[in-house]
Parts: C-alpha cells; sequence; structure tokens
C-alpha cells in the first residue's frame, strides 16, 4: 500500500469538530486504527475551536491525515494562540482531559508551533497487513 496525504480546513467553531471527525471516518474507511483515529481528531479539533485564536471571526484550523504502511500520522494546525498545549492531569471538573485522551490512544504525539500558529499530532501505528486488508475492503 503507497503512503498518501491529504488535508482539509475547517472554520473555527464548535460544528466544524462534527465535520473534521466525519473527514477522518470518510477518509481512513475500514483502517483498523480508525476509532482511535476520529477520537483524537475530536479531541484535537475541540481543543483547536475552545483555546486557540482559530476560534476568532473567520479563523479555522486544518485536519491532516498522512498514511504509511505501518503508522498514520494525524495532525491539527491551528491558528496559535497565549498558551501552549500541554498535558494535564485533570481535577474534578470535566476540562483539561483531551490530551490525556490522545496521549493514551496515540502511539506518539507531540505539540510543535509558537503562538501565531501550532500543529498538534499524534502518531498511530498500524499492523501493515492489517492495513493492507482494510485498503481491499474499501
Amino acid at each position: 500500500m503507497p503512503a498518501w496525504r491529504l488535508s482539509r480546513h475547517f472554520l473555527g467553531r464548535p460544528a466544524s469538530v462534527t465535520e473534521a471527525r466525519r473527514f477522518i471516518t470518510t477518509t481512513l474507511g475500514t483502517w483498523p486504527v480508525i476509532e482511535s483515529a476520529e477520537l483524537i481528531v475530536s479531541e484535537l479539533a475541540t481543543n483547536a475551536v475552545r483555546h486557540t485564536a482559530s476560534a476568532r471571526f473567520g479563523g479555522k484550523f486544518t485536519v491532516s491525515i498522512q498514511a504509511e504502511p505501518d503508522q498514520v500520522w494525524l495532525g491539527v494546525v491551528d491558528e496559535g494562540g497565549p498558551e501552549v498545549p500541554r498535558l494535564v492531569r485533570p481535577s474534578d471538573d470535566e476540562g483539561g482531559r483531551g490530551l490525556l485522551l490522545v496521549a493514551n490512544l496515540a502511539d506518539n504525539w507531540g505539540v510543535y508551533g509558537n503562538h501565531a500558529g501550532r500543529t498538534v499530532w499524534a502518531l498511530l501505528k498500524v499492523d501493515p497487513i492489517a492495513a493492507a486488508q482494510a485498503a481491499c475492503r474499501s
């Protein structure tokens, strides 16, 4: 199975999180990591809409998928903000669990960029045989 990459821009509004999830499920189809990928992108898109300049009027975020036979890389590019995304242990409130979920689902994850724009990414390892079988089914 050859490597490929696909990106899509979304408006920085809450309804776009659903669209980003649909982009992942439509694009990855029957890949064995689809459920994890969908949850990860949902969390990262939600963070972009809630905590970055992507939420301002006219703001946007971008979801990118890079698939290779043995891994899927997911990235959400936002328009930056004053806070650096970081993993926190949530207290009694409901906030702060997004990156903890991403860290638990992904084989690796990270952040790069600055206050003008950041990419939060996650890497999911894939069994190449399972990925090839999934490609044949789609």
